[in-house]
């Protein structure tokens, strides 16, 4: 007898008789099964070592199963016929094509590095809240953690707006203000000649190609200015590269909004002082009001930034607004991806 190690399974297609821890214990079990008959059939041993490096999670795109780091690594995996053992992984997972990723590359573009383990072809297809999206997981990264940004911009009303998506990436954000929003015109900008590619065929795919047009290369280098009623700024751990750009592109006599992500760290300790006359009286403060307030804090600084770059860019006052801070997700402990929505209108 077995025990079924839990997987973590990411953009599984959703059913409703099966939770999703549910799924992720019924593929660690099949898995288990399939690896166990495999060894055994080789004359090898079970153990809890290889079960324990067995993979914590995956990302499920389409029939193709992209393995994390660090699993597979002991000497014994190595020294098995890979296509028997792939083939294992692959049945007891339900996938065809299997992928691994070892880390992000320094190439400048956040390149993942992936090795592809079974299955002849690397582009995967994938799905959400109605918008498609191709890529080539061993050039391009995709990230399940915003997708609740992805539908908050898909809700914006933004008819008859012009948006400039600053780090376009496949179209995380274009394609939602594109097919959802109403946008007018998106101008996507991109660098990374893969996801340009990517994008390209995303924009067909989903059929909004004519509304959007693609600027290839570093954004900073962008010769469009004063077009713009919103601004996306989606890269992090921050866009503040982009602000100047953003700034330039705002239209002078309207203004616009910019959505602005960052990774904001909050500070270790749990407590603040209070200077109370001569005694200092320390408060405790809870996790998510303490990080509410770091927040705030770099939103309010960022306002001030941004109304001072407006006025260097357009040599007129503007004033800003913040009109809302989202948390899209934990990016680290202590460490928030979060996003401020500014209003900039000129006086």
């Amino acid at each position: 007898m077995f025990m079924c190690v839990l997987l973590s399974v990411l953009f599984l297609p959703q059913s409703p008789l099966q939770s999703k821890k549910e799924r992720g214990k019924t593929s660690g079990c099949k898995l288990e099964k399939e690896l166990q008959e495999l060894l055994e059939s080789c004359g090898e041993r079970w153990t809890e070592e290889l079960r324990r490096n067995l993979p914590r999670s995956f990302q499920k795109h389409g029939d193709l199963v992209l393995l994390g780091d660090g699993c597979f690594s002991l000497p014994l995996w190595k020294k098995m016929d890979v296509q028997q053992l792939w083939s294992a992984v692959a049945k007891g997972l339900g996938a065809k094509r299997l992928a691994k990723m070892s880390r992000i590359s320094k190439d400048g573009f956040r390149s993942p590095v992936v090795t592809m383990l079974l299955g002849e072809h690397s582009w995967v297809k994938h799905s959400d809240n109605g918008v498609t999206y191709e890529f080539d997981v061993t050039k391009c990264m995709f990230s399940a953690g915003n997708i609740t940004e992805k539908l908050r911009v898909a809700g914006f009303n933004c008819t008859g707006e012009t948006v400039v998506d600053l780090y376009a990436g496949i179209g995380y954000f274009t394609l939602p203000y594109l097919v959802h929003a109403g946008a007018s015109h998106v101008h996507a900008c991109e660098w990374n000649p893969a996801a340009v590619e990517a994008l390209q065929k995303n924009l067909q795919a989903n059929k909004v190609s004519d509304r959007c047009t693609v600027h290839q290369g570093d954004n900073r280098q962008l010769q469009l200015c004063d077009i713009a009623d919103r601004v996306n700024l989606g890269l992090i751990p921050s866009s503040e590269d982009g602000w100047p750009v953003a700034c330039r592109l705002l239209k002078k006599t309207t203004g616009g909004v910019l959505h602005i992500h960052q990774n904001v760290t909050s500070p270790l300790p749990n407590t603040a002082a209070i200077d109370d006359g001569d005694d200092a009286v320390t408060r405790r403060i809870s996790g998510k009001k303490a990080d509410r307030e770091v927040w705030q804090t770099w939103a309010d600084d960022t306002a001030k930034r941004i109304t001072s770059l407006l006025k260097d860019t357009s040599g007129a006052s503007w004033t800003t607004n913040i009109r809302h801070i989202e948390h899209v997700k934990s990016y680290a402990p202590h460490v928030h991806h979060v996003v401020l929505d500014l209003e900039c209108r000129p006086l």
